[in-house]
């Protein structure tokens, strides 16, 4: 009976293989841990770099991007400033002529004024005198156009008027012409009518005590004077505007918006019916 109860060998054998052969759950869990490992691994190795290569493209376009805004700024000034002193150096001086002042004031009133009216500002072409052809002085430039001028300001006795207005863009440009026509002027008299260092009342009473045959000034305190019936022009005979003469910023009077306003102002309170009327030449200097 002993011997009954034993196990055959052969199911031992099979016993042991099939324990053998059976997966152990520990083995698996390694292998799963082991694997996980080896995943995050491979996912930080090539997030690195990933991360290392967009850290660095910002730091090079903020070191980038400035110097060539800088540039492109530099580049654009300099070439705005270049192209203006060209354009303007480059324009081969022309003497002024009738029809130039003729289109400015055609330019300025077209929008704002009706055929009829545009007619009624026409400056008559007998109002012109010779204009300028950049040879002349100041002085040889009125002698020629005023022949007869001692002769006109000996009858010359009404206040608060002038023989003749000069407009220029400035105070210092009006100084400058005041000593250049020592040859023409004589011994009559002559007014400062700038605005710099002169007060408005001070020239009022000048035209009003005494006798003045010459102003020289720019276009708004004239046109001041006239507003405020500081200076009457029933006595004006000659109006001369100083056309040609570059400031440093090589600028006609007329390349200036508020001096070529306040002219075509002035022209417009009375001298164009004046001209139109042939009491009042104009010339271009």
């Amino acid at each position: 009976m002993g011997d009954a109860l034993e196990e055959p060998w052969w199911e031992a054998q099979l016993g042991a293989g099939s324990s053998s052969s059976s997966p152990d759950p520990s083995d698996d869990d390694e292998v799963e841990k082991a694997t996980t490992t080896t995943r995050a691994m491979k996912q930080d190795m090539a997030s690195k770099p990933a991360a290392s290569k967009k850290r660095k493209q910002p730091a090079e376009c903020f070191l980038t991007q400035p110097e060539k805004q800088g540039e492109s700024t530099e580049k654009t000034k300099r070439r705005r400033k270049k192209k203006i002193s060209d354009v303007l150096a480059k324009s081969s001086p022309k003497p002024g002529v009738p029809e130039d002042l003729q289109n400015l004031l055609n330019r300025h009133f077209g929008t704002k004024r009706s055929v009829i009216e545009l007619e009624e500002l026409k400056l008559p072409d007998s109002c012109f005198l010779p204009a300028n052809d950049l040879t002349h002085s100041f002085s040889s430039y009125l002698k020629e156009i005023c022949p007869k001028w001692v002769k006109l300001r000996k009858t010359h006795k009404e206040k608060k008027s002038v023989l003749m207005l000069i407009l220029c863009s400035s105070a210092l440009r009006s100084l400058e012409l005041i000593k250049s026509m020592t040859a023409f002027k004589g011994d009559c008299k002559v007014l400062k009518l700038f605005a710099k260092h002169i007060k408005i009342k001070d020239q009022m009473s000048l035209l009003e005590k005494g006798v003045t045959h010459l102003g020289v000034g720019t276009p708004a305190r004239i046109k001041a004077l006239v507003e405020q019936d500081g200076l009457s022009l029933n006595s004006l005979k000659y109006l001369i505007l100083d056309w040609n003469w570059r400031d440093q910023k090589l600028r006609r009077m007329i390349d200036i918006p508020e001096i070529k306003k306040e002219t075509i102002d002035l022209l417009e309170m009375g001298i164009i019916k004046l001209c139109q009327e042939g009491s009042v030449k104009l010339g271009l200097f």
